[in-house]
């Protein structure tokens, strides 16, 4: 592998010999399938279930299995398909003698090894072949880099050294052999040898810059891993890349590019000492310091970002974690509990002891608005996300929005990576166009009918939350204030809210809550009530021959007929569950745990002793089968006789506690592998999964579905922030169009890069003025209503309706409106609409609803008034 950086220009080599196999050419998990039918046909038809749409492609090898009828397709061979549609696909199979396809089945992807033989780089140098492209508008860009990176190695070969930045001489020696060179490559000459872009190429050939740095080791290093594991396909063979949209628009004298003696040089040999001195003096807003921020803080530490005059601000309200080190590298072992922006921000200071640098620990939010105030808003520079959720990152658009400033946003997922540059009158704003919703699991499918995995993960960690957190921080709620508890729960008499009384009244059980014993009753009970009885329920409701009302099997795909357990302190997966629900009751408890519940035999002893009472389904269950139902609470219809009933009870096993007693909640907790919260949480998915036949994981898959772990690895993390402040460049020299900016989406397991200029904001014009989503106005001097409605009949608009927030100020229809007209706004806002208005605030914004002579609606932007 060879890799070179050299200022704005970068490429990349790979040889990894002749015959390399890939073992998974995309790293994405294999594709699958619920059947609905298969035709004995030649070639079949395959049709599965809309409950998700295939992702299959003409071509693929897939293998069925829990087929039932057409069993001749479950002998595991790997089977080509054609015609992949979203629900279907056809199989290049003759199966018109194969027996009549009955029910079930699961069809999923195989994924084949490819074979890539590399070329060696002196044979690749003539005849390099396709270039894997990064920006679609630099299509040709490629080809001529290609010629410049061999220009230079013959610079370096002739004079022994680079070529000096800002030298003329240098640049048309470099320019001279790019032409020579090309005149040697036949038919793969370049039309246009661009001497402008190689004078680019030639001034900063010396200078390695960090941006460039960052992304080029980020594509490396993934490269790197492919090279060892086999796993993604790898870069086959060149990748060249450049960045000269970054450069200053403005034309610099030579001497501009001349050393400082400073460690700024590499990058003012490129930029100029202008750019430095407006990086040095910027005021930027780091919001994170996990994975994204960790990288930016050592990135603008290494550019000189707020050295000078500026100020860079970072806040982080989260504290580090074990799971955290692989990827944040600014934290080590002995920095696990401490805050994670505190920290960031030392390391990121011993980089460069120039940064000027405040840690925050809030959370960024209207409920610190005292924080980050209009004042903090109005002085920044520029923002940089390093997010990791979505709700966060459209308050920090609004936030930019609203303050005109440019927000730099990009996030990650495995080895897939994207930059957004968000930049004030030029592009729209990050909440402008967004991703759909992730699709949810209906309740009842979670709940009664789950069909993957992911079902019985999400309702462990859904059963985790419920007994070991929420009841018991419902019961030291009820503790706390009886009287205060129980009247809400009377007020609010639903199902729920008996259910939750339920649970709390097991819980102060006092003869069931002593010893661990008791304990291990009650995981016992669990496992027979979770595994046991309410799958023979289940089954006694809806029979394996039970019909819809439309007259449907029932048991129909995607369904999966369920199959209660028989216990048996044999199977280490029952005690398992066992072993750590009793362990985590005991904790909820207070109760001491002993040591003989590490020896297996003396345990699975003590779960045989526990007595099971037997059970008989009822005929009055109702299970919820409606995916749009919200609650599974089962409404009794005298759900407020039960509930003063339950309080009853509660009141009396309250006087029975001893004084002061009180449960702990516990919070899952996903890092601690000695806590036993993953152990309960794989357990419970993993029985659940046995009732229904579905193939169960090892504690490591549990922990990165039901902890919600987000994939993130170092390389695409590096590459992004690498892209990102290669576009703060050109945010803070200031000048730069809409077309210089590029927003970012890359994969470095396929390799794919995807670059494009930003789109620009909707425009909205009215008579000779326009404005858009970044557009504010601003009336000063403390107006009143006639001022304010006055000033925009000024702008040809009839306001009819103002409002602050959800109250209305003013509606021309309403008279006793006419009498707020000489009213000051400010006063209205206080008055009508409650509005706080602290002293950190100087304004405050109204919605205007207005029309033009002609009557139609006019979107205005929001007004700001000032009243101080």
């Amino acid at each position: 592998m060879k890799a070179e950086v050299r200022g704005l220009f970068g490429s990349v080599f790979c040889d990894f010999g002749p015959k390399f196999t890939v073992c998974d050419v995309d790293g994405e998990e294999p594709h699958t399938g619920i059947i609905a039918s298969i035709s004995n046909d030649n070639p079949a038809l395959v049709s599965c279930v809309d409950d998700e749409r295939l992702e299959f492609q003409d071509g693929d090898l897939v293998v069925f299995t829990e087929i039932q009828g057409m069993t001749q397709l479950n002998d595991g061979k790997p089977r080509k398909i054609k015609s992949a549609r979203p629900y279907s696909f056809v199989l290049e199979e003759d199966t018109t003698n194969f027996g009549a396809y009955q029910k079930g089945g699961i069809v999923t992807q195989v994924k084949q090894p490819k074979i890539l033989n590399f070329k060696p780089l002196r044979e690749a140098l003539t005849n390099p072949g396709d270039f894997l492209l990064t920006d679609f508008s630099k299509f040709d860009r490629p080809f001529l880099l290609h010629l410049a990176f061999q220009a230079l190695d013959k610079f370096v070969s002739e004079l022994g050294r680079f070529p000096v930045a800002g030298s003329e001489e240098d640049a048309q020696k470099f320019i001279s052999l790019a032409g020579h060179t090309n005149e040697t490559l036949g038919d793969g000459k370049v039309e246009d040898i661009n001497p402008k872009l190689l004078r680019h190429f030639a001034f900063g050939a010396r200078a390695v810059l960090n941006p460039m740095a960052a992304m080029f080791g980020g594509i490396v290093g993934q490269e790197i891993v492919k090279a060892c594991s086999g796993k993604f396909h790898p870069l086959f063979q060149f990748l060249y890349f450049d960045s000269v949209e970054s450069l200053p628009k403005e034309n610099l004298d030579p001497s501009d590019f001349r050393p400082l003696n400073s460690r700024y040089d590499a990058q003012i040999s490129v930029f100029g000492s202008k750019l430095q001195k407006k990086l040095e003096d910027a005021n930027v807003f780091i919001v994170g310091s996990g994975a994204l921020g960790c990288e930016f803080l050592k990135n603008v530490a290494l550019m000189g970002v707020s050295c000078g005059e500026g100020k860079l601000t970072v806040t982080d309200d989260d504290i580090i974690e074990k799971s955290n080190l692989s990827r944040q590298f600014l934290f080590r072992d002995w920095n696990i509990g401490q805050p994670k922006s505190t920290v960031a921000t030392s390391a990121a200071a011993s980089i460069n002891s120039c940064l000027n640098i405040e840690a925050l620990q809030n959370r960024v939010g209207p409920a610190t608005e005292n924080v980050f105030d209009d004042n903090f808003w109005e002085n920044l520079t520029v923002i940089i996300n390093a997010l990791d959720n979505v709700n966060a990152r459209l308050y920090i658009d609004q936030r930019c929005l609203y303050f005109q400033k440019p927000l730099l946003e990009s996030g990650t997922l495995g080895t897939k990576c994207n930059t957004q540059m968000v930049i004030p009158h030029l592009t729209e704003n990050y909440g402008a166009s967004r991703d759909p919703p992730e699709k949810q699991a209906p309740m009842c499918t979670v709940h009664s009918f789950p069909h993957n995995i992911d079902h019985c993960l999400t309702w462990a960690r859904s059963e985790f939350e419920g007994l070991l957190e929420k009841t018991p921080a419902e019961v030291n709620a009820y503790l706390s204030n009886p009287a205060e508890y129980t009247t809400a729960m009377i007020k609010a008499g639903d199902a729920q809210s008996k259910d939750t009384l339920e649970h709390v009244l097991e819980c102060l059980d006092k003869e069931k809550c002593e010893t661990f014993q008791d304990c291990i009753t009650w995981a016992r009970l669990k496992f027979e009530d979770y595994f046991a009885n309410r799958v023979k329920q289940l089954i006694y409701t809806f029979p394996e021959d039970a019909l819809t009302n439309t007259g449907a099997p029932f048991w129909s795909a995607p369904k999966r007929f369920p199959c209660p357990l028989q216990f048996s302190a044999a199977d280490l997966g029952h005690l398992h569950f066992v072993m750590a629900a009793s362990i985590l009751r005991a904790e909820t408890f207070g109760i001491l745990v002993p040591d003989w519940f590490k020896n297996t035999k003396m345990f699975a002893e003590a779960v045989n002793r526990v007595i099971v009472p037997e059970f008989q389904p009822r005929k009055d269950v109702k299970i919820e089968t409606d995916e749009k139902a919200t609650s599974l609470s089962a409404a009794s219809g005298d759900e407020a006789t039960i509930i003063n009933e339950l309080i009853m009870v509660l009141e009396k096993r309250r006087q029975q506690l001893p004084p002061g007693f009180r449960m702990k909640p516990i919070q899952f907790e996903k890092d601690d592998d000695t806590n036993y919260h993953m152990d309960l949480i794989a357990a419970l998915a993993n029985m659940r999964a046995r009732n229904y036949g579905i193939p169960e994981v090892d504690k490591l898959k549990a922990k990165f579905i039901a902890g919600r772990i987000i994939p993130a690895i170092a390389t695409s993390t590096a590459m992004a922030t690498g892209l990102v402040c290669l576009e703060l460049y050109k945010v803070l020299d200031g000048d730069h169009k809409l077309e210089d900016y590029r927003n970012t989406f890359a994969n470095l397991a396929l390799p794919l890069f995807s670059m494009a200029e930003p789109v620009p904001p909707k425009v909205i014009k009215h008579q000779e003025m326009s404005w858009t989503v970044w557009d504010r106005w601003i009336l000063k001097d403390n107006p009143t209503l006639r001022e304010l409605i006055q000033w925009l009949k000024d702008k040809g608009l009839n306001a009819y309706s103002i409002s602050s927030g959800s109250c209305l100020l003013y509606n021309s229809m309403f008279h006793h409106h006419k009498q707020r007209m000489d009213r000051k706004v400010v006063d209205l806002v206080v008055e009508v609409a409650k509005l706080e208005l602290p002293p950190y605030r100087n304004h405050f914004d109204v919605i205007v609803a207005c029309e033009d002579d002609e009557d139609n609606d006019i979107d205005i932007p929001p007004v700001s008034i000032y009243f101080r």
